[in-house]
């Protein structure tokens, strides 16, 4: 008999929440309650330059309002850094890690204007600090340089030793799934810890997945290559991969992704203007748990 199904909603507190945000948090309660599952609030909070409480305030109170409940306790990643830093330890003594003391600008001129880029458009890492002289890496660091840490791919994948692939699950059966081949190659010389904290996104989303007992990752499309970077840590650290579903996105003006930094209309400013949160199921087309979630982008623009 499958285990109870888990689902999360994740959102970073460095900004309010829009609509696009109160459609993934929907459709992951929804399915949640559909199949008698757990629901999970996770405050990712690890940058600490752009995290605030009042915006980790305004999470909880926009989700209260919008009829939302969770399991307690709410975990914030910020009290768990001892938790990655474990795990980075842990692939850093398996030969996966090395230090990268080079700034976005130093990395940016070594890759050159014509460089292939990352999912995150990002200039593929060009390896400048890949395999380099011990003796100068421990200078750097008795000088308190800051590092961040890098994932070798050409390693980690080799590692493995060949294909992956990640298991998509269907809304009406979230037990069935298609399994979809996963390139994390895609990604470069990843970054798994920042030099301001001992975790990157990746590292710590997959992280918390495991322990926390996430079983379904419902999550926008653009987070869709994002999992097969996922999908390789899970593999290193023999971690359980969950099943996920990349949802439709919620468009904005001129059909772009809403965005917190750009200053898309939050659900506290339509909260203050008299919206409902019926209105809000009825403008993302999550009215009930029947209609359907996996569709083309909903233009809001």
């Amino acid at each position: 008999m499958p285990v109870r199904p888990t689902f999360r909603f994740a959102p970073s507190p460095n900004g309010h929440l829009h609509l696009g945000h109160a459609y993934s948090a929907l459709l992951n309660f929804d399915l949640a309650r559909k199949f008698d599952g757990r629901f999970l609030l996770r405050i990712e909070d690890i940058d600490p330059a752009r995290s605030q409480p009042r915006f980790v305030a305004g999470v909880i109170e926009d989700l209260r309002w919008l009829g939302l409940t969770w399991d307690e306790p709410l975990r914030r990643q910020s009290e768990h850094f001892a938790d990655y830093r474990a795990v980075a330890d842990k692939l850093a003594a398996m030969g996966l890690l090395y230090p990268c003391f080079a700034s976005r600008a130093e990395i940016a001129a070594a890759a050159g204007p014509e460089a292939r880029t990352d999912p995150d458009a990002a200039p593929i890492y060009p390896g400048l600090l890949r395999g380099a002289d011990p003796e100068r890496v421990r200078r750097a660091k008795q000088s308190g340089v800051p590092c961040a840490l890098r994932l070798d791919m050409e390693r980690a994948t080799g590692r493995i030793g060949g294909p992956l692939a990640w298991r998509m699950f269907e809304p009406d059966d979230p037990w069935t799934a298609e399994a979809r081949a996963a390139d994390p190659a895609q990604w470069g010389d990843a970054i798994i810890a920042r030099k301001e904290t001992p975790a990157s996104y990746h590292l710590s989303v997959v992280v918390d997945d495991a322990l926390q007992g996430v079983t379904h990752v419902l999550r926008g499309q653009d987070l869709e290559a994002a999992t097969d970077l996922h999908r390789l840590l899970q593999a290193l650290l023999s971690l359980p991969s969950p099943l996920y579903h990349h949802h439709r996105l919620i468009d904005g003006p001129g059909g772009r992704k809403l965005s917190k930094s750009l200053g898309d209309t939050s659900l506290a400013q339509l909260r203050r203007e008299g919206a409902s949160p019926a209105d809000i199921r009825g403008w993302v087309g999550v009215e009930k748990e029947s209609d359907p979630i996996f569709g083309s982008s909903r233009d809001l623009g």
